[in-house]
């Protein structure tokens, strides 16, 4: 009998899901003939008109319909789900102490911080002078101002030195598009300063009238300025202290920590240049502390006797390097920190008595407390096979208090507080997760896939006890791999409803970030761009071999870039997964990086290559996902996108759910889900996005036939 029911099962897989998903009709998206012509290829593209709504062609109101329909369309398939992702919701929303308080950060006489009220969706920025049993001051209340919006972003709050003003930054668009308000501590009066299209914050000079902030291009979304503003003048008076020639780079603008200077920063992903200012003349000349360099990055630390260098120049993993103040340029440098093979230099938190140096090492991420005074140096320790620690609110320059965060898959997330002369390490605070959780209940590993060029690729994962490693497990595999950002194990109450449905969770620690080094970035990007993709199927072939899971019940989610390596692995290997979550995906890239009008596109040359180039162009054609749809079978899709994206625009999603459904010839399902209020990040309140959540597990449950 059970024989038969496997058989059975195998052979009405079209049976199986139509049982499982109603009978519509997907929307079919309208064909028009677009050639692409470059480097002697011509190549049709019939669902470029989806642009239109960004380019404001046209077909702009089509494209909008288009959209509308596809959403008709999700809810419609997965209907008979509301019930459960409401429970589901509801289940996640109830493990979040909705009145809350963040730890409170000293800084120049007072403590801040945030704290959340019940059934509030935002939050209020607080602080209290002296000591936490004065009274307090509510600096800003997003939930008030976040009324009547569909998506409200508050951030970059910095407060003037003299602790009387206050500036921020607000999107209600979710573009990342910010205008800067100023608030008066001392009368509670906020004034727009009419500064639009920024980053969201901006920089105070110690007189505590003058303000630096960077300035978007309003099309390609670039930061492409800096200028310095006075308060009391009119923005059209405002001053251009830097622009950036090179568009591709990002450009920023910071203060020391120890407050005595402006930085202004530009960055590629292969080199990088800062100016800095003393921050008690604002109205002087920003100096170039060395002129950028080919290949070549560094990041400048100020002390208050001397400047240190975290850079790779002659050091791929990165090595600290010091200068004194009135000498900045290269041929001054002296190692502080020298190159280690097998360790990557991330950053340093600086103290006046010590510094904290964040390094990676064998794939972990560590803290390294150094003397200033002596020398000596000492490694925080951890017993988890795989974790995550970072430095976290230490805004202070002149204390011995050092606060770091710790997380692993199974701890939720801490903060800690270290006495650096004394050692003595206190938890301020550990998430706590309502209704009950128990770390004992659930395991983590750390395992090691062997990828096809014999690299080790580490692999994060977690299950509930009682998880079966017989080939018939759900598992949801997630990676990232790109820009070098480390993908590192931490703790999530939202993944509680998976795990405690059967589900085990695995990070796939791939090629195109960082965790294994520099080199592991450089192994995947650019004409290595195809490493990600192979890493990513040799570890989901792995965790079958191993009988973590099977085909029939493996899952893949990435998001962004991560979009993009679920794009590629369903072209290169398709039957290995049996449904794949896309979040916003970026998966048009050869039509997106040959249109320099589309937000950030010039920024990412040296991520993925100028298709402008020929090798380049076809090198990128060969991995595309949108280039790549062929007559064959996919998995099941969710893919998700923002209409307001400003990272990944909507069409590049649209087209490749269109097109995919053209293509495929099996009867598996595609839904394509747009958030038509939302950009990249989704919603903006501390709820919203678990609705989100809720219908990524639904449609995996939906294919594993869970009900509840």
């Amino acid at each position: 009998m059970k024989k038969f029911y496997l058989t059975l099962f195998v052979m009405s897989n079209s049976l199986f899901y139509s049982q499982t998903f109603p009978n519509i009709k997907a929307p079919t998206a309208e064909k028009k003939e677009h050639i692409r012509d470059i480097h002697g290829d011509k190549v049709n593209d019939p669902y470029y008109w989806m642009i239109d709504y960004f380019k404001k062609g046209k077909d702009s109101t089509q494209v909008v319909e288009y959209l509308k329909s596809e959403n008709t369309y999700w809810k419609e398939m997965m209907k008979d789900t509301d019930s459960f992702r409401e429970i589901l919701f509801q289940e996640m929303k109830a493990r979040i102490k909705e009145k809350d308080e963040s730890v409170p950060t000293f800084k120049n006489g007072y403590y801040y911080y945030t704290r959340t009220e019940t059934g509030k969706q935002y939050f209020k920025y607080c602080r209290k002078k002296g000591n936490l049993n004065a009274s307090e001051e509510i600096l800003l209340d997003v939930d008030q101002l976040a009324e009547g919006h569909s998506y409200y972003s508050a951030s970059g709050f910095n407060i003037s030195p003299d602790n009387t003003k206050m500036i921020y930054g607000v999107d209600d668009v979710s573009r990342r598009q910010y205008t800067l308000y100023l608030k008066d501590l001392t009368t509670g009066e906020t004034t727009p300063l009419g500064i639009k299209n920024t980053t969201g914050s901006a920089t105070w000079a110690n007189d505590n009238k003058t303000i630096f902030y960077t300035a978007k291009n309003p099309t390609t979304l670039l930061t492409e300025k800096i200028f310095r503003h006075t308060l009391g003048t009119d923005v059209a008076q405002d001053h251009l202290v830097y622009e950036e020639k090179d568009k591709s780079n990002y450009i920023g603008v910071g203060k020391s920590k120890n407050e005595n200077f402006i930085f202004i920063y530009s960055t590629a992903t292969t080199s990088s240049e800062t100016r800095f200012l003393d921050a008690n003349n604002p109205n002087g000349t920003f100096l170039v502390f060395q002129p950028r360099m080919k290949d070549v990055l560094y990041d400048v630390t100020a002390l208050e006797n001397k400047f240190l260098i975290t850079t790779n120049k002659d050091a791929l993993n990165f090595k600290v390097m010091e200068t004194p103040l009135n000498a900045t340029e290269v041929k001054n440098w002296k190692d502080f920190i020298p190159h280690r093979k097998d360790v990557l230099m991330e950053g340093i938190s600086a103290f006046k008595n010590y510094l904290v140096f964040s390094e990676r090492q064998n794939g972990l991420s560590q803290l390294v407390i150094y003397n200033r005074k002596t020398g000596k140096k000492e490694f925080l320790k951890f017993d988890e096979p795989t974790y995550t620690v970072y430095p976290s609110g230490n805004p202070e320059y002149n204390t011995d208090n050092f606060r770091f965060g710790y997380t692993s898959m199974i701890t939720p997330s801490s903060q800690f507080e270290q006495d650096l002369s004394t050692g003595k390490r206190t938890l301020l605070k550990q998430q706590e997760v309502l209704g009950g959780y128990n770390k004992e209940e659930y395991i983590t590993e750390r395992l090691f896939a062997t990828a096809k060029d014999g690299t080790k690729i580490p692999i994060s994962i977690v299950y509930k006890k009682g998880f079966q490693k017989n080939g018939n497990s759900p598992l949801l595999l997630y990676a990232y791999g790109s820009y070098g950002s480390s993908m590192d194990a931490t703790f999530s109450t939202t993944r509680l409803s998976l795990l405690n449905r059967g589900f085990a969770f695995a990070i796939a620690h791939i090629r195109g970030g960082q965790e294994m080094g520099r080199q592991w970035y450089e192994d995947g990007k650019m004409m290595k761009k195809k490493n990600t993709f192979t890493d990513f199927i040799d570890a989901g072939e792995y965790l079958v071999k191993e009988k973590y899971t099977s085909s029939k019940h493996l899952y893949a989610q990435g998001g962004s870039a991560g979009g993009l390596l679920m794009g590629a692995i369903v072209n290169m290997n398709p039957s290995l997964w049996h449904g794949i979550i896309s979040q916003v995906p970026f998966v048009d890239v050869v039509n997106t990086m040959l249109d320099e009008s589309i937000p950030l596109t010039t920024n990412e040359y040296d991520e993925w290559g100028n298709p402008n180039n020929k090798e380049a162009y076809f090198y990128m054609k060969s991995y595309s996902p949108y280039e790549n749809i062929e007559k064959k079978n996919y998995p099941n899709l969710l893919v998700t996108t923002g209409l307001h994206d400003s990272q990944v625009q909507y069409f590049e999603p649209a087209k490749w759910v269109a097109k995919l459904r053209d293509m495929k010839t099996d009867q598996n399902i595609i839904l394509l889900k747009t958030d038509m209020d939302y950009g990249h990040g989704g919603a903006s309140g501390r709820f919203d996005y678990l609705k989100d959540i809720a219908l990524v597990y639904a449609f995996m449950f939906k294919l594993e036939g869970i009900k509840q």
